[in-house]
C-alpha cells in the first residue's frame, strides 16, 4: 500500500506549492523513502538519497496511511507524544497540498 502511494506520487503531483526545490526523507517503519519537490516535478527514489533533507518525517506506516487515506491531520499533541516525528511540520503541509491533500 505505502509502496503504491510512492509510485503514484509523481503523477498525482500538483505544480505550484513549491518556490523553491524541497526535499524529503519519510522514514515508515522498513520503508524509506526520499522525495525532491520542485515548481514543477516531483522524484521519488528509494532510501535516503538527500543528506541534508528539508523535511524529515518519521512515523508508523499505519499513521502515514491515515493522513494520507483518511485526510487525518496531525496536531501538536500527535507531536509531542513521538507519535509523529519532524524537523519541518509546515513543509509537510505544503507536501500534503502538492498531491491534493489539503483538507
Amino acid at each position: 500500500m505505502l509502496e503504491a502511494i510512492f509510485n503514484r506520487l509523481p503523477e498525482s503531483f500538483v505544480g505550484g506549492v513549491f518556490a523553491k526545490p524541497t526535499s524529503f526523507y519519510f522514514s515508515l517503519g522498513d520503508l524509506k523513502k526520499s522525495v525532491q519537490c520542485s515548481a514543477d516535478s516531483c522524484v521519488v527514489s528509494d532510501g535516503r538519497t538527500v543528506d541534508n533533507a528539508d523535511c524529515v518525517c518519521k512515523t508508523s506506516p499505519e499513521f502515514f496511511l491515515k493522513i494520507w487515506e483518511d485526510n487525518y491531520r496531525p496536531g501538536m499533541k500527535d507531536f509531542m507524544a513521538g507519535t509523529i516525528k519532524s524537523n519541518n511540520p509546515g513543509a509537510l503541509q505544503d507536501f500534503l497540498r502538492s498531491f491534493g491533500k489539503d483538507g
